[in-house]
């Protein structure tokens, strides 16, 4: 029991370290609708394809996590742009924002909880390519 607790304790403080020295924001759908609408924001996301043509935030670009760093070079013009980056759930955006920040990108955010939390508010999905 001891051990488990303190595995738990670990895990927790390892969050909360990756949370504070991380580079990038993450925020609610709120704060991403706010920023799409207010800023000249470029949303990114990671999805598969597949995913992607489920449903997807209007004028997002689809660049799957594994192919970031290779296509990277499209979003060139726009490192120091606001980008919201997005996935299903929240997991692969973390990963990518990471990515997106070494490559020197200065304004990145991550949709917390993805196209999951997306949807849950009732906000528009688009189908478009």
């Amino acid at each position: 029991m001891v051990s488990g607790l303190f595995i738990v304790t670990i895990l927790l403080i390892q969050d909360i370290l990756d949370s504070a020295l991380r580079k990038h924001k993450s925020i609610t759908t709120s704060e991403a609708v706010l920023l799409i609408n207010d800023e000249n924001t470029i949303v990114v996301d990671v999805r598969e394809p597949s995913e992607f043509a489920e449903g997807h935030i209007q004028d997002a670009i689809n660049i799957p996590l594994a192919k970031l760093a290779d296509r990277a070079y499209e979003l060139e013009g726009s490192k120091n742009l606001p980008i919201l980056v997005t996935c299903q759930s929240g997991t692969r955006s973390l990963a990518a924002g990471k990515k997106l920040t070494s490559l020197g990108f200065t304004k990145i955010s991550e949709l917390r909880g993805g196209m999951y939390a997306w949807k849950d508010q009732s906000l528009p999905i688009s189908k478009k390519r």
